[in-house]
């Protein structure tokens, strides 16, 4: 509302994929220009992942795929995935041999009980099914320990179907059975051919990444501890550990981060990403297995939009204000708005919104609304000195708007009248502002506050307190 030239500005940068800097106070609509532009984007088409490299496995691989393959493999894969099935429809024997039916009395249980929940006994005969001769004596705690070590316990048998003798496996899966015939076998093996590999950024994501107050792990991305180091058969492997961060997530659509500066040393790394449109990832803690592994040219082709206040453009680096500047546009966003019939009406709408997402105060009669209108109006001439305007610090005036809905919910009113928001106004004053009702000015206030001892230790009250041309005052 009342942020025309920021908003076209904002269309034009995701139909053409430029960069904007926003500047302004806190309050005026940054975070969600930056969320609008969102919106106007295409959904991502590529899916990034990471395989596994036999060769050095400390240098997984990056693999960009496009959607439609991805959509392809998706169904490839539930066709291996096989046919869940309840227990009770499987086989006597593979169900006994799978521990989902006692050998004993002929009672389903679930597989992870061991013991049989009726005749408290041993679910399979001794050894059965881990080939553990000591699963008598242990009651069954060898066994659970071979079978986590194992994987999945399957039974593989044949079957007839369709006239046709074939092979099938089943698996446990849970409180299911699940049941692989031929054709899903074939599909397993020509998956298990391929490299392992896992998604780094899905297809199906959000393209707008929130990276406010993020650590240099979280913005860059960071590859887990191993406390095996990647063992091939106790560890995890290295491509299976990498951890996308907020630039990689932002692939194909648009990274926001409010109040930049406080970004520090970071934003360089954000000026390479813009760049490049690729950022390694990298084990960033030097004590963690991690360290060694690299994965180099990781996608990160986003449109970037920062937000900042006004006084915080200087610690902005220079290069990347130029990068911004070169490759989009930045926005001064407006403080205030004209005080016409359509822009009263655009407060209006504004007050029921933030009323209707409260859902715990009553909405504004119209004097209600009037005394709102009035101190839009107030506050743009004492804040922004401009006449004849509404103030465009909406999250300030959300926060009246709720105040004055407190006090009208307290007195079971029903609905915001212009007592209420005169109330509001008073109540909702800042701590400065009673510091300086209260005590005259601000110094004053911290002068009466303070301790006889506060007094003595701290220099600057030591200066307030005792004269000019005392020399202690002086150093």
């Amino acid at each position: 509302m009342g942020q025309e030239e920021a908003v076209d500005l904002a269309k034009i940068a995701a139909e053409q994929r430029r960069h904007l800097l926003l500047a302004g106070p806190p309050g005026t609509g940054k975070s969600m220009i930056a969320q609008a532009l969102s919106l106007h984007l295409p959904r991502p088409t590529n899916e990034i992942r990471i395989v596994h490299n036999p060769e050095n496995p400390e240098r997984p691989l990056v693999e960009i795929k496009e959607g439609p393959d991805v959509v392809r493999e998706e169904r490839e894969m539930k066709g291996a995935e096989g046919e869940m099935i309840d227990p009770k429809e499987a086989p006597i024997n593979v169900a006994e041999r799978l521990g989902y039916k006692c050998v004993n009395c002929g009672i389903y249980s679930s597989q992870s009980e061991r013991m049989c929940p009726k005749c408290s006994r041993p679910k399979t005969t001794s050894g059965q099914g881990t080939g553990n001769p000591f699963g008598d004596l242990l009651g069954g705690i060898v066994e659970v320990t071979i079978g986590q070590l194992g994987g999945r316990d399957r039974v593989t048998t044949t079957r007839q179907r369709f006239g046709k003798e074939e092979v099938v496996v089943f698996e446990r899966a849970g409180e299911m059975i699940k049941v692989l015939d031929q054709k899903a076998l074939e599909k397993r093996r020509e998956i298990e051919k391929i490299s392992p590999r896992k998604a780094l950024v899905r297809l199906k994501r959000n393209p707008f990444v929130l990276a406010t107050g993020a650590s240099e792990t979280e913005l860059l991305g960071d590859v887990k501890h191993d406390p095996y180091g990647g063992h091939p058969q106790l560890g995890t492997q290295p491509y299976e550990r990498v951890v996308p961060g907020s630039i990689h997530e932002a692939h194909q659509g648009v990274l926001f981060i409010d109040e930049l500066p406080q970004l520090g040393p970071l934003q360089r790394y954000i000026l390479t990403a813009m760049q490049e449109k690729r950022f390694p990832i990298s084990g960033r803690n030097p004590q963690s297995a991690g360290a060694s592994v690299r994965v180099d040219n990781v996608p990160c082709n986003f449109i970037f939009v920062g937000a900042c206040n006004i006084q915080d453009l200087q610690h902005i680096l220079s290069p990347l204000r130029s990068r911004i500047s070169g490759s989009g546009y930045e926005v001064l966003v407006g403080t205030t708005m004209p005080d016409n019939g359509r822009n009263r009406a655009k407060l209006a709408q504004f007050a029921a919104q933030e009323i209707a997402m409260d859902k715990r105060i009553p909405h504004l009669s119209n004097a209600g609304l009037r005394a709102i209108i009035a101190e839009a109006k107030k506050r743009a001439k004492e804040t922004e000195s401009k006449e004849k305007s509404l103030t465009l610090r909406l999250r300030e005036m959300g926060g009246l708007i709720r105040s004055a809905g407190d006090i009208a919910q307290g007195e079971g009113a029903e609905f915001i009248e212009e007592g209420h928001i005169k109330k509001a106004v008073k109540r909702a004053r800042t701590i400065e502002e009673q510091i300086k009702e209260r005590y005259g000015s601000f110094y004053s206030g911290v002068a009466s506050e303070s301790t006889g001892s506060q007094k003595e230790s701290s220099p600057y009250q030591f200066w307030n307190y005792h004269v000019q041309d005392d020399k202690r005052g002086y150093r």
